[in-house]
């Protein structure tokens, strides 16, 4: 005859082990015919709004209708993990059905080292096959995994075999509303957790593929570029600080010659040469594709050159022009944009935008040709940068009007 169990499943705070901050961890104890055990959800919780009586937040505050959809979540997947050790004539007791939660009974491959193995070879690796960039951006993606799972799963780490077509449409979920990730920010994301998928199939360590029928697209983001007018005040503008005059000039370089942040940012003297025409060119290589970027320098970008060419501290880290971060020249942008009475949200991308719109394709520049110059591999890549404004398209109309 089959044995009946007491079972139950307390949730509750250690107050004991509050954080700085003064919110305090939350737990659950396994109980199995007085036998018990407790096992961290991985959430911290403000200790005034718990409900010790009740097991539950108290309020109808974000933070306590978070943590309540949380510990719902975490109470059914307990009962399904006694259901499933029932079903297969398992023992029943805390420590199985901890282990069996946290799947435990799978230790050789989770996802989590699966990832950090990935990324430590990206590391070694880098300047080799991957940017810096690349790295990053792969450690912030593991990040976000690990805190998904606590959040999701309360423990730090799953076996592959956990991992389905929930796990991936939830994590989208958290990703938008809990890390507040725009939509094609979370595809990005998504699409770096995807490889660690691809390297589990190839290996055999995961049958099937969460991803299937789960599709990933990107949503058309229309990023702006300057018009001839708004590109001249910021030109013509006397910042009278050199921290702003410096960031304009990095800006307007990248408007005339169209190279991305991070080229313009590794651009050496030795990247500059005179070409058979006897003008200065910008050769170099893509580090987003390697593809090969052969630009002419045009006057004004000359001219920034020039300004810059007996910088001592550009000559001592053998670069051209004095780039900071990304964040850095995105944020002084902004207040450049703020004084030349700009509204349009000024970044260091929307200068390759406007290099293909306003400066090349709308003066009558080949689009074939501005793709050459934006290292880009397709024409169709350079349709997204390129747009053809009123004033264009009714020039070239201009003489059908005598015609009809």
């Amino acid at each position: 005859m089959e044995r009946r169990h007491t079972i139950s499943f307390l949730f509750y705070v250690k107050r004991t082990k509050a954080k700085k901050s003064g919110q305090v961890p939350l737990y659950v104890r396994i109980t199995v015919d007085s036998i018990r055990t407790d096992l961290s959800l991985g959430r911290t919780i403000d200790p005034d709004i718990w409900g010790s009586s009740q097991g539950r937040a108290i309020g109808r505050t974000k933070e306590a209708q978070s943590i309540n959809d949380h510990i719902r979540v975490i109470q059914g997947r307990l009962h399904n993990v006694v259901k499933h050790l029932q079903e297969d004539n398992e023992k029943i007791t805390p420590i199985s059905i901890k282990k069996k939660f946290l799947g435990v009974e799978d230790t050789r491959h989770t996802i989590i080292s699966i990832f950090q193995e990935h990324n430590e070879k990206v590391a070694k690796l880098v300047k080799i096959d991957y940017s810096p960039e690349t790295l990053m951006r792969y450690q912030t993606s593991l990040r976000h995994t690990q805190e998904y799972i606590r959040h999701q799963y309360g423990c730090d780490d799953l076996p592959m075999s956990r991992l389905d077509h929930r796990f991936v449409t939830n994590y989208e979920m958290f990703l938008k509303v809990e890390r507040n990730c725009s939509h094609n920010t979370t595809m990005k994301y998504l699409k770096n957790f995807k490889k660690i998928i691809r390297i589990a199939m190839i290996n055999g360590w995961l049958k099937k593929d969460p991803f299937s029928n789960y599709k990933m697209t990107l949503k058309k983001v229309d990023r702006g570029f300057l018009t001839e007018d708004e590109l001249q005040s910021i030109i013509r503008k006397d910042f009278r600080i050199d921290r702003l005059n410096r960031i304009r000039d990095c800006f307007v370089f990248s408007c005339f010659t169209g190279l991305a942040y991070i080229d313009l940012k590794h651009l050496a003297p030795e990247n500059i040469t005179v070409g058979a025409d006897g003008r200065k060119w910008i050769n170099t290589a893509r580090q987003k594709t390697s593809n090969k970027c052969n630009v002419p320098l045009l006057p004004i970008a000359e001219q920034i050159l020039d300004k810059y060419e007996n910088d001592p501290a550009l000559k001592m880290q053998n670069r051209v022009m004095p780039v900071l971060s990304n964040q850095k020249q995105n944020a002084y942008l902004q207040e450049i944009a703020d004084l030349c009475g700009i509204t349009k949200h000024l970044t260091t991308h929307l200068a390759r935008h406007t290099f293909a719109t306003t400066v090349t394709l709308n003066n009558d520049v080949p689009i074939e040709t501005v793709s050459k110059m934006l290292g880009h591999s397709d024409v169709k890549m350079t349709r997204i940068y390129a747009r053809l404004l009123d004033k264009k398209v009714g020039q070239d109309m201009s003489k059908l009007y005598e015609k009809y």
